[in-house]
């Protein structure tokens, strides 16, 4: 098998309950579920029945305002930890603190379960603005979620610097941080100025390090989390609008297990083909 080294890992992030800000790590763990941790917990919309995503932030946007992080690194081999939530406006919680629903409830204006597991069978709503080139305008449809998991579809997401660069050329006045992409894994490409380098990994394997390796399945169509407010940044449609018109809506791969083991900042990467 050929191996072309193609970049190295730039930084990594998991995100413990989904929607809400992540951790950044200097390694990590890899399962076949992805970084262990990852979108371990999600809060779960009491009425509607589904769970709660900024990707309909007519509801939940501000879950990007709360931060998420383990109270001890999580390990494949022992149950999840409590996970810490600090609240918008500076509060501490912990996933086991007593009235830990009742404080995220109060703060998003909906009643809320903390779960630690996802149903069999769970789904989200995706609010699609009103921008040119999509199929849906100013709509909300259904998201159905891998069975057992809070994934919107495959384990792990990676995009290099190379294609948020691109981006920023095309639209000097966005801010195009890996933030509002939301990635697990942010490569460098062995070549800076590589463009949308990664769209001709698909269907190719990623070996990472020493021990794991990654199977591209497909490139990642981007949604409004990427235009809303967070960290700082600003509401910001034309995030959107850019990679829609000049890249088909795609910035970045998502990824399946195919080999387990650690990875950390810096490994290289290598595309098997």
């Amino acid at each position: 098998m050929a191996q072309a080294r193609v970049g190295s890992v730039a930084t990594l992030w998991r995100y413990p309950v989904k929607s809400m800000l992540g951790e950044e790590l200097e390694a990590s763990e890899i399962t076949a579920h992805g970084l262990v941790g990852d979108r371990a917990y999600a809060l779960w919309d009491v009425a509607s029945g589904r769970v709660a995503s900024a990707k309909n932030p007519k509801k939940w946007a501000k879950l990007l305002d709360f931060q998420a992080a383990f109270v001890e690194t999580p390990q494949s081999t022992t149950p999840l930890p409590a996970v810490q939530m600090v609240l918008p406006d500076g509060t501490s919680v912990t996933s086991e603190t007593e009235a830990v629903e009742d404080m995220l409830s109060e703060t998003l204006g909906r009643s809320v379960q903390l779960l630690s597991s996802a149903p069999e069978k769970v789904s989200l709503d995706q609010y699609w603005p009103q921008v040119e080139g999509t199929v849906h305008q100013d709509t909300i449809t259904e998201l159905v979620l891998p069975t057992g998991t809070f994934f919107d579809s495959c384990p792990i997401h990676l995009v290099t610097t190379s294609t948020l660069s691109s981006l920023q050329t095309l639209y000097p006045d966005g801010q195009f941080e890996p933030c509002r992409f939301r990635p697990n894994i942010l490569i460098e490409p062995t070549e800076p100025d590589a463009g949308f380098v990664e769209d001709a990994w698909v269907g190719g394997l990623l070996a990472i390090g020493d021990q794991v390796r990654l199977q591209i399945d497909t490139a990642c169509p981007r949604c409004v989390v990427t235009t809303l407010a967070q960290q700082g940044l600003p509401q910001d449609l034309d995030i959107l609008r850019t990679t829609i018109q000049h890249h088909n809506m795609i910035a970045g791969i998502r990824a399946s297990v195919v080999q387990g083991g650690v990875i950390h900042r810096h490994d290289p990467i290598w595309l098997e083909s």
